[in-house]
């Protein structure tokens, strides 16, 4: 067990990296990264897990979808589309029809659930639910 919690710190600290890199470089999406920290370091280390969630990484990017499940539009269309992409691309390289249609499911499933369960918002209702009322 120790094992695998070490590597999900890992893979923590991986997709921090790539999160923060994705601040930087816009083609890179941040939240989906930091989502991706969010669940590693949850299941690989409470304290990183906490550390993490007292950032300002994590305030900034972070609490206020999972607090209010609300994003931007342009939030939503690039999460979106990085996750279907990597759908897109396991889909092609597997060659098995049956795990081809549970990722096509999920692609499905993922856009009904932004499209219903969070709610899209403008940049300036972004900024006043996160307490940045001058952003």
């Amino acid at each position: 067990m120790k094992i695998k919690r070490i590597i999900y710190v890992l893979l923590g600290f991986i997709s921090l990296g790539l999160g923060i890199i994705g601040i930087i470089l816009p083609i890179l999406p941040t939240v989906p990264f930091f989502l991706l920290t969010t669940f590693f370091f949850s299941r690989g280390s409470k304290r990183f897990d906490d550390w993490f969630k007292s950032t300002k990484l994590y305030k900034k990017h972070m609490e206020n979808f999972l607090k209010n499940r609300v994003m931007t539009l342009r939030g939503k269309i690039v999460l979106l589309s990085l996750v279907s992409l990597m759908l897109f691309v396991s889909m092609w390289f597997v060659n098995n029809i049956v795990v081809s249609s549970v990722l096509l499911l999920l692609i499905v499933l993922k856009y009904l659930y932004f499209i219903f369960k969070i709610k899209t918002v403008s940049k300036e209702e972004y900024q006043i639910l996160r307490g940045n009322k001058h952003a």
